[in-house]
């Protein structure tokens, strides 16, 4: 099949674009910038001069480029979208986020195409405290600049599998794993509890999953004929103190930390929220992750499992993989990284 990839230098898109060459597929790339195509494949593996491979540059809020971009495609991988709980990038997220699914869903229901994949998020349907998510969750409360995005673009997804489109959903939750050319979330989450900077922190659970178990969830559900679908992405859902023991496992520091109840740390990064719109770089904690991490969400992804033959592989081998990647991309110093800094590789 010839399948349109939306976001694909990002992190979820570039695995993806590699699992779907690898499944056969013939693709064709819509990206911001063509100067990132390189950078993005190249550490997969991938030559970003693959015959298989078409370029297009442009932006999915973009109308007329969604639509160059779909004819003559079978099928479409929606992956593109910002992923960040930094509160300077609401409106620019909101813009992407939602008007881009909108963009690209619409469009691709108009135009035929089977299946239509749009990636969502465990986000999207979190909100009730202990609730274990499943394909059949109901949307969540969207509290939070990004959480509400992923609640109102899956909202545009579901009316249109309602409408009877072909559209198949995936929920990944955080997503962890080497080569994140961004150094997203989790990279951020990770370089943060090595650097001591959770130390004092919520109790909770953080649902995770593995960038290359979300590739393969894709490239297995680029199937025409099966109609509207959702799929969890098979993950873990540790403890804070559980992440803590596993890099102290993994690195050999101590990182000793104190659990606190919500309403204890709120006022906390409350202000961190506030000190983000001044401060010049990513602050590692915001209200919105910590709330997230208060849900102590299980996520339930049997059908997954049963239906596509995708199981999670070990959470301690994604963050190991994690972060030898971010130390041999200089994302990391060696130092963080403890014992694990003897197995780096010598190029990223």
């Amino acid at each position: 099949m010839r399948v349109l990839v939306t976001g694909g230098t990002g992190f979820v898109g570039s695995h993806s674009v590699k699992a779907l060459l690898d499944a056969g597929h013939e693709l064709r790339l819509s990206v911001r910038s063509r100067d990132r195509v390189a950078n993005a494949l190249a550490p997969l593996g991938i030559d970003s001069a693959d015959t298989r491979i078409e370029v297009l540059e442009g932006d999915v809020t973009d109308a007329s480029h969604v639509e160059e971009a779909l004819r003559g495609c079978d099928a479409v991988l929606h992956a593109a979208s910002m992923y960040t709980f930094d509160v300077r990038q609401a409106k620019t997220m909101r813009r992407t986020n939602v008007e881009g699914t909108e963009n690209v869903l619409s469009t691709a229901a108009r135009l035929g195409l089977d299946p239509i994949v749009h990636v969502s998020s465990t986000v999207a349907l979190a909100g009730r405290k202990g609730e274990v998510l499943s394909h059949e969750s109901d949307l969540g409360t969207g509290r939070g600049a990004y959480s509400g995005t992923k609640v109102d673009s899956e909202e545009i997804a579901r009316r249109l599998q309602v409408e009877g489109a072909p559209v198949v959903i995936t929920n990944p939750s955080a997503v962890s794993g080497p080569h994140d050319l961004h150094v997203g979330e989790t990279c951020i989450a990770l370089r943060g509890a090595l650097r001591g900077m959770m130390a004092v922190g919520v109790r909770g659970r953080i649902p995770f999953c593995d960038v290359r178990d979300v590739a393969a969830v894709h490239a297995a559900v680029v199937e025409p004929g099966r109609g509207a679908r959702r799929y969890m992405v098979p993950g873990h859902a540790p403890s804070v103190a559980d992440i803590l023991g596993m890099l102290h496992r993994l690195t050999g520091h101590r990182l000793p930390g104190v659990r606190l109840p919500w309403r204890l740390v709120a006022p906390g990064v409350h202000a961190a929220d506030a000190l983000q719109h001044i401060a010049p770089g990513r602050l590692p904690l915001s209200s919105e992750l910590v709330r997230y991490i208060t849900y102590h969400h299980d996520v339930d992804a049997s059908r997954t499992i049963e239906e596509l033959g995708v199981t999670a592989r070990s959470f301690e081998a994604s963050v190991r993989d994690t972060v030898l990647w971010m130390v041999a991309a200089g994302h990391l110093k060696p130092g963080l990284a403890g014992e694990l800094a003897a197995e780096v590789p010598a190029t990223p």
